[in-house]
């Protein structure tokens, strides 16, 4: 069996400021954005090069099961964690120091505007056809 994980939701207390920093700040395609009905707002952006969504909205029962702020440590992979932390940093986004954690693995971690927590991870081995 076969399974891909294409969408995580991540909850927010501000649609309209969340999507402005995913797409704005981060650099996310906006993939969707409706009102469905009355109440409720869906918005879907993607990073870069990903086949994974994230996904945050308000009205319906998946954005309220939690807490805005408690999605934490969510990764996105680069291959260039110095490149792309310099390009966020220019874009305004706050952003950690690189942090290299041995065996070829780098870090560096940020926050959303509701305190969800990512982080941009470098794996050295990871270029080219395998990144």
């Amino acid at each position: 069996m076969q399974m891909k994980l294409e969408l995580v939701i991540v909850p927010v207390s501000d649609v309209d400021r969340a999507k402005a920093f995913y797409v704005d700040t981060l650099g996310f395609t906006l993939d969707v954005d409706v009102t469905p009905f009355d109440g409720a707002r869906v918005v879907q952006v993607t990073p870069p090069g990903s086949a994974c969504s994230l996904g945050f909205g308000s009205g319906l029962g998946a954005y309220d099961e939690m807490a805005p702020g408690s999605v934490k440590a969510l990764h996105l992979v680069v291959a260039d964690i110095d490149a792309a932390r310099a390009e966020l940093a220019d874009r305004g986004l706050e952003i950690g120091e690189v942090n290299d954690v041995g065996g070829g693995v780098r870090y560096a971690g940020f926050a959303d505007p509701d305190g969800n927590s990512l982080t941009l991870q470098e794996m050295a081995w990871r270029t080219g056809d395998a990144f």
